[in-house]
């Protein structure tokens, strides 16, 4: 056996993600997307099965986490490393729970800028899949021993050639419009005017560079 960086993905229509706007104690709107973000006792499509228990360990561990640090921040795409980049965060899991043999999470999408996008993606009718990250032993036949779950991030479409997340946010690098677009993104958090320009702004952006 060998410890390895494990990342899972789950599809959208697998884990039956959905997303549900809260308004808060001062007026304003939380975005929160929820559904199955791990998967027990059943062969994943990368050929390695996580038993119950090993399921059930990871999240009492981040539990302990969320109840510590008030959530577990999370990325939009899901890098091949263990260490969450600040820049990309875009969602901070508040909640997470065992359904039967499925670990069940709710995010709340932030004010970033790529919580921002998030938002902007969910809104247009993009549904999202969840990509877990962690440590574990696999053995020969696929079992998972000793796994520790580090976040679980949002992908758009889960599979090996990556989500289109990566291209928007590299794109907005580039582009003159997009670093106008981050900038304003870090200035909109408690202006519901600049808020609807941005939403504008980042649709236009999208649609010009898929």
């Amino acid at each position: 056996m060998s410890v390895d960086l494990l990342i899972e993905e789950i599809l959208p229509s697998d884990g039956n993600v959905i997303m549900e706007t809260v308004k808060d104690s001062k007026g304003g709107k939380k975005v929160f997307l929820s559904g199955i973000f791990m998967q027990g006792e059943v062969q994943n499509r990368n050929g390695r099965v996580y038993p119950l228990s090993e399921i059930s360990s990871a999240v009492d561990g981040a539990k302990q986490t969320i109840a510590t640090h008030g959530g577990i921040f999370g990325e939009l795409d899901h890098p091949q490393t263990l260490n969450v980049n600040m820049d990309r965060i875009s969602h901070v899991i508040r909640e997470i729970y065992m359904d039967g043999s499925n670990a069940v999470g709710k995010a709340e999408l932030l004010e970033t800028p790529m919580g921002m996008i998030a938002k902007e993606l969910a809104k247009s009718g993009v549904r999202y899949g969840i990509s877990s990250r962690g440590t574990g032993d696999v053995d020969s036949s696929g079992g998972v021993k000793g796994f520790r779950l580090v976040t679980c991030d949002l992908v758009v479409t889960p599979s090996a050639q990556g989500a289109i997340l990566d291209p928007i946010y590299e794109s907005l690098q580039r582009d003159i419009k997009g670093a106008e677009i981050m900038s304003l993104a870090e200035s909109v958090r408690h202006d519901p005017k600049a808020q609807e320009y941005f939403r504008k702004e980042i649709l236009k952006f999208i649609s010009k560079i898929l």
